[in-house]
């Protein structure tokens, strides 16, 4: 862009959204004024010119009917000042109305013989016949070479025009004024519920996280814009409520294992002599276990929580569960629903029919993971036998894992999936679990597009994991 155009560019966009908007508006108008006034005055001209040339033909036909009869009186009578001269063959004034000349024709001979031809209206100037202003005149043909000139004077016309014209043109810039102040007090009002979501949205800080911002009664794009912030500022407050908690929760659960490494530690060293360090090491192992698994999920929530996925791939549900079976040493009766036995098993694995495997899009490790921390919970409460399935129905895989244990209460089936969450009787924290692993299952499951639910198995409970299929 040239410099000579940056300028004005930039100051224009530095202007406040009223000023703008005030100004586009206002050189609308102004552009959609001068078009209407220009097509005003050309109608109206053309009206007015096309009225005289009516009057000045029908007042021609009379005259030259009368020429035909001979009845032309002499003078001829003169109406609506029209001026009238009737020419013989030779071109010579033979009657004329009292306000013209009688022994100069309006039209020489040749423009006489043309408007004749044509019969087309003409302007002519009257001064130099003594006429006051332009007149528009008009020669018609009659019996025995008679020529008939009639002609009105255009004055009238010609003063209204001007007046019109004066009058558009003092009258729009003062149409213009009340026009842009009109806008700049109409658009003030407009903005004012922005300038009050600004307001509020300043006052939206760290110590007042629960504020909503002032939604407008008109149900406009400002009354949507309002809402659409209030429903951002809920989601970020609970975002927020659900961070604080998982760092509440995440160093409580830091604490208890590294107090129980720093009580082993201290008493193995205040009494060495009678310590048995290799119960010690085993203690202090199994804490430093726990923390691993703790940070390893808190990890995985993290990356969950930011929306970075791994690899999209197909994922066999059939052979990822058949993995999982094997992986924990478990009887395998596969048939798209796999049996696990708690019993170790000595029989050789039975394979069964070749069927379709469902496949799912997505992170072959967060899906093997998923269903890790299913068996793992089912195991941990199950009471002789775990079962995983595997189905499709319609465009959706289904992943099932079964236990026989006593159940959860259904108040409480969803609210196991929130972080940290333990029960109070049989699903509780029986083996150094932290309350991560639904909550990482459902999160999982969640960004690949599926759902997770919870019901009740009769005896038992069944977590069900519905995937949409690979296309």
């Amino acid at each position: 862009m040239p410099a000579s155009l940056a300028r004005p560019v930039t100051w224009w966009r530095r202007q406040s959204l009223r000023l703008r908007v005030t100004a586009a508006a206002t050189a609308v108008l102004a552009l959609a004024l001068a078009a209407s006034a220009y097509v005003f005055v050309a109608v109206l001209g053309e009206a007015l010119v096309r009225g005289i040339d009516d009057q000045v033909y029908q007042r021609g036909r009379e005259i030259v009917a009368l020429s035909d009869a001979n009845r032309l009186s002499d003078p001829v009578v003169s109406s609506d000042n029209t001026i009238v001269q009737v020419l013989d063959r030779e071109g010579r004034i033979v009657d004329a109305t009292p306000n013209t000349d009688r022994l100069v024709p309006l039209l020489p001979a040749a423009t006489r013989e043309a408007a004749v031809r044509t019969g087309s209206p003409l302007f002519l100037d009257g001064r130099p016949y003594a006429l006051p202003g332009p007149l528009r005149v008009r020669a018609l043909s009659a019996d025995h070479g008679v020529t008939v000139i009639v002609a009105r004077s255009f004055a009238e016309v010609e003063s209204s025009m001007v007046t019109i014209g004066h009058v558009l043109i003092a009258g729009m810039p003062l149409l213009l004024a009340l026009l842009a102040a009109v806008s700049w007090l109409v658009v003030g009002r407009t903005l004012r519920p922005i300038a009050l979501l600004r307001r509020g949205a300043a006052e939206v800080g760290a110590t007042a996280r629960s504020r909503r911002l002032p939604v407008p009664e008109a149900r406009d794009e400002v009354h949507a814009l309002a809402t659409t912030l209030n429903d951002m500022l809920g989601r970020l407050e609970e975002a927020d409520a659900r961070q604080r908690a998982l760092v509440s929760d995440a160093a409580h659960e830091l604490r208890s294992p590294l107090a129980s490494i720093r009580l082993q530690l201290e008493v193995a060293l205040s009494h060495p002599e009678g310590q048995d360090w290799t119960e010690t090491a085993e203690g202090v192992l199994e804490d430093a276990l726990r923390l691993s698994r703790l940070a390893e999920d808190l990890l995985a929530l993290a990356r969950l929580d930011e929306g970075r996925l791994g690899r999209r791939e197909p994922v066999d549900l059939v052979s990822m569960a058949r993995r999982t079976a094997e992986r924990y040493g478990l009887d395998l009766d596969l048939d798209l629903d796999l049996d696990l036995d708690l019993a170790p098993s000595v029989s050789p694995v039975v394979a069964s029919p070749v069927v379709a495997s469902p496949v799912v899009l997505g992170d072959t490790l967060d899906l093997r993971r998923v269903l890790a921390n299913l068996v793992d919970n089912a195991l941990r409460h199950a009471a002789s036998a775990v079962r995983i399935g595997v189905r499709a129905e319609g465009s959706v895989a289904e992943l099932t894992v079964t236990d026989d244990g006593p159940g959860i209460r259904p108040e409480d089936r969803e609210r196991v999936f929130d972080r940290f969450t333990r029960l109070d009787d049989a699903r509780s924290r029986d083996d150094g679990g932290a309350g991560l692993g639904l909550a990482i299952v459902r999160t999982t499951v969640e960004a690949h597009g599926g759902t997770v639910h919870l019901e009740d198995a009769s005896p038992g409970l069944r977590a069900v994991v519905r995937l949409p299929l690979a296309r």
